[in-house]
């Protein structure tokens, strides 16, 4: 029997795990129907706290998350795991694959695992989560270009992971490692290297954030005094990312594996964003919903004007471009006027 969105909305609600799988494949797989779902478990979101995890290859992460989620399952939370992996460029699917992932995790009911290409469906991917009823959905990304961009959008709290020995000391400031994390992690931190690597990220911390008084800057081409908040300063304090040493290997134990403290830089980040009246964190998902609703419409709106488009005025456009009669922006808006013109009654 074929599910409808009403149904298998229903079943995600009552805690089906396996509803909830076809739920998700819905969504990333696209199904005419997916819409309709993510609109009937939209008001039921809202709960979870979603935590990304990302950094270059090699640094761990898939065990980061795998430690953080036994500790979160020891203290009674539930957990979701989003796993991004490399796209094949066969068949569009992921390469890795729950199954050989975060084995130690396996047989838990209060865990669950989904790997996903890397090729969109994020955030629809979450909202089922969220509205599964788990307190916190742990988003792991390959680290690499957009899917940065991509989890800082879709996560409340941001942990970029670093570690020692992989060369990329710099990397962090071109890949604008500051903009996008709340916390950081320096994994493998019982290997050589360690404190050099720790050393680094935090002097682009301080070059980076005022976290100084009287920190001298330049305005308009002036020299002048910036005076950073003070820890007293609780409601104009800027976050600045705490640096976590971490050591992620089943050999690690709690005394020492610094996972503890990675969730309480987690948690005071959460503290930071919902203390007081919450308007920190309104801020931040007022922006994500309209960076959201910017895209969406955005590609609404171009499906819609190449609908409209009379058949073979785009190719011709690209003709035109190609054979230089006319300008990119002289074409679209060609491409536009003659949109126009046929969405109107009788396309006068």
């Amino acid at each position: 029997m074929t599910d409808s969105a009403p149904s298998l909305a229903a079943a995600v609600l009552s805690g089906s795990r396996r509803a909830l799988a076809r739920a998700l494949t819905w969504v990333e797989n696209e199904h005419p129907d997916s819409a309709a779902l993510l609109s009937t478990l939209y008001p039921h979101g809202g709960r979870a706290w979603v935590v990304g995890i990302t950094g270059a290859p090699g640094t761990g992460k898939s065990s980061l998350v795998t430690a953080l989620a036994l500790r979160l399952r020891q203290q009674g939370e539930t957990v979701a795991i989003l796993a991004v992996d490399p796209t094949s460029p066969f068949t569009g699917g992921a390469i890795l694959g729950d199954r050989i992932r975060m084995r130690d995790l396996s047989g838990d009911s209060g865990v669950f695992i989904r790997s996903m290409a890397t090729r969109g469906s994020l955030g629809g991917l979450i909202r089922v989560l969220d509205a599964a009823g788990f307190d916190r959905v742990l988003v792991e990304t390959v680290g690499a270009g957009q899917s940065e961009v991509d989890i800082a959008r879709a996560a409340q709290t941001t942990v970029v992971v670093e570690a020692p020995g992989l060369g990329d000391d710099v990397q962090a400031i071109k890949a604008g490692i500051l903009e996008i994390a709340d916390v950081l992690a320096v994994n493998k931190a019982d290997r050589a290297g360690a404190e050099n690597t720790v050393r680094a990220l935090r002097a682009m911390l301080e070059l980076g954030h005022p976290t100084q008084r009287n920190r001298m800057v330049n305005h308009h081409g002036q020299r002048m005094s910036a005076e950073a908040p003070t820890q007293d300063d609780h409601e104009a304090e800027l976050w600045v990312p705490p640096l976590v040493r971490t050591v992620a290997t089943r050999e690690a134990t709690p005394e020492n594996d610094g996972i503890g403290d990675l969730l309480d830089a987690i948690d005071r980040h959460r503290a930071h964003l919902t203390h007081a009246d919450g308007d920190k964190l309104r801020q931040r998902q007022r922006g994500r919903i309209e960076g959201e609703l910017l895209d969406r419409l955005s590609h609404a709106l171009m499906a819609r004007l190449l609908a409209a488009l009379p058949a073979g005025t785009l190719e011709a456009a690209i003709d035109d471009v190609q054979s230089r009669q006319r300008s990119p922006h002289h074409a679209v808006q060609s491409l536009l006027d003659s949109a126009g013109k046929a969405a109107q009654p009788n396309g006068v």
